[in-house]
């Protein structure tokens, strides 16, 4: 059985990577930075465990294969590396039907049937116990792949060797069929039972998300726990009913485990509790890491010109009349352009509908030079936001952009007029946070988790009133609110250095020597206690 650390020893600790795989922002981009972060202290030994979302990969070399010879080790790990580059069979076989259906190849049928037998003979096994091995990726050899797969849309190019020194495991598994299994079980049992993950090489594991399995018994469970959002909003999520039914079952198996839970604000914990309130002694509150690409930097404006005019998207709900775009920008002159900016991807809970009506009440009345700039990639459920944008973007008045890499975002955030967070519901929101960071003003919704992360950096308007929105948006940009300005960015600039490495890992160092100390105490033996 695993062991906790001795005196001077490292702990160990199992990184979920999963959410590196996805996007930019939110939980991916602080998947990144945490790991990054994590390895960077002394007393942490960090291993980066690889698993997909939605498809089986290879496993690399299994703990029993690590006695093979060197060149044996090295394909297999090079075939789990392709896996995960390669298209899933199913999407590259389903086509439309002439009705507008999908016809399934056989091979897609196949695929579906074995699924089918796959999970329901691994629910069997979970209710006996069943453990899967991760595999491992040989080290040292693959760092191009690892950088640029995990960690190169975050991180700078500094940080590869820290990152990309690291030890790796990879699941066959994905997390969806992890989900899977354990769902499947409640067609017998009011409570899933879930498959476990042998962990036993280390003292943690720490999880992005409820984790939807079993860990080794000598190791730690340690949920990094985003926002309640699946359970407490979900309406706004897409698949909306397997994620509110994974989240749920997997959130209270980790909780039943004896998981630990490290929540990135006290909103979020406060969620938490709400739903599961015995699980309060092992709960602790770290907030995200800003990214070091988000400082303060001069800038020549019409810069902002440039950006608009090389990021400016193309979807097929409009297209910006590039006519009207180069008239729009050539208007703004040398001071740049008068705009306000969102940088968030487009999805319902958001709230890009209200900011849209705020910024065109003042479009219609005493702002009507001011620009809208929509920065972030298309989520779920967007249709209504890009139908209330097309006839804006078509004649150049909003401005939505994407493939934004950080330092012309920087430029975006120091330049506009404010940025706005309207959201109806966040865990941390990044957003307002780098644009302090970069001298930037920022106005936001008055949800518990902006006030509690922004604090007196911002300023707050009800995200369910657009006339509020306006009325505050005004407030802040008039002759009159000069004063008001200066204050925004002098404290932004203050609250943003609470988000700093520095700031953030001396707190995780606390969090898991507190963990460690609990277990030698007395050992997590299920919810609300102790054995």
């Amino acid at each position: 059985m695993n062991t906790l650390p001795s005196a001077g020893e490292k702990t160990r600790v199992l990184f979920d990577l999963k959410p590196a795989l996805d996007g930019y922002a939110g939980i991916p981009q602080e998947t990144r930075l945490l790991f990054r972060g994590l390895r960077s202290l002394d007393g942490c030994d960090v291993v980066g465990l690889i698993q997909h979302g939605g498809r089986q990969l290879r496993a690399g070399a299994s703990r029993e294969q690590l006695a093979l010879p060197v060149a044996s080790r090295i394909y297999r790990s090079s075939r789990a590396i392709l896996s995960l580059r390669e298209v899933p069979r199913v999407t590259g076989s389903e086509r439309p039907s002439a009705g507008g259906g999908v016809n399934l190849s056989p091979a897609a049928v196949a695929e579906a049937i074995w699924g089918f037998f796959y999970i329901n003979l691994a629910m069997i096994a979970a209710w006996f116990g069943a453990n899967v091995k991760p595999g491992s990726i040989e080290d040292g050899l693959f760092d191009d792949f690892i950088w640029r797969t995990f960690f190169s849309k975050t991180l700078q190019p500094a940080d590869k060797a820290l990152v990309t020194a690291a030890r790796f495991r990879i699941l066959r598994q994905s997390r969806k069929r992890f989900h899977q299994i354990g769902l499947a079980g409640r067609r017998y049992s009011s409570v899933p039972h879930y498959l476990g993950v042998d962990t036993q090489e280390f003292n943690v594991f720490l999880a992005q998300t409820p984790f939807p399995a079993r860990v080794s018994p000598g190791t730690q469970l340690v949920v990094r726990y985003h926002d309640a959002v699946p359970l407490f909003m979900p309406h706004t999520i897409s698949d909306s009913a397997f994620h509110q039914a994974s989240h749920f079952y997997a959130l209270q198996e980790n909780v039943r485990a004896g998981a630990w839970f490290s929540c990135v604000s006290a909103a979020t914990r406060d969620d938490l509790l709400k739903v599961f309130p015995a699980v309060e002694p092992r709960t602790a509150v770290i907030h995200n890491i800003v990214s070091d690409d988000y400082f303060e930097e001069q800038s020549p404006p019409e810069v902002v010109r440039q950006i608009v005019r090389n990021r400016v998207a193309k979807v097929h709900a409009f297209t910006t009349d590039i006519r009207f775009l180069d008239a729009a920008l050539s208007g703004a002159g040398s001071s740049g352009l008068d705009y306000l900016l969102m940088v968030s991807t487009i999805e319902p809970r958001k709230n890009h509908l209200l900011l849209t009506a705020a910024w065109e009440r003042l479009k219609y009345g005493a702002m009507p030079r001011l620009q809208l700039v929509v920065v972030g990639h298309l989520g779920w459920a967007y249709q209504p936001v890009l139908e209330a944008f097309r006839p804006w973007a078509e004649r150049g008045d909003l401005l939505y952009l994407n493939n934004v890499p950080s330092a012309e975002l920087r430029v975006l955030y120091r330049h506009a007029a404010a940025t706005l967070c309207p959201s109806l519901a966040e865990g941390f929101d990044y957003s307002g946070i780098e644009a302090m960071r970069c001298g930037g003003i920022v106005i936001a919704s008055a949800i518990a988790v902006h006030r509690e992360v922004f604090g007196g950096g911002a300023v707050y308007f009800d995200p369910y009133s657009a006339e509020d929105a306006a009325t505050v948006i005004t407030q802040v940009l008039s002759d009159d609110g000069k004063a008001l300005r200066e204050r925004l960015r002098g404290e932004g600039a203050r609250i943003s250095n609470r988000y700093t490495p520095a700031a953030i890992l001396p707190q995780w160092e606390a969090f898991l020597d507190k963990v460690q100390r609990a277990r030698l105490g007395s050992g997590w033996c299920g919810e609300g206690g102790s054995q």
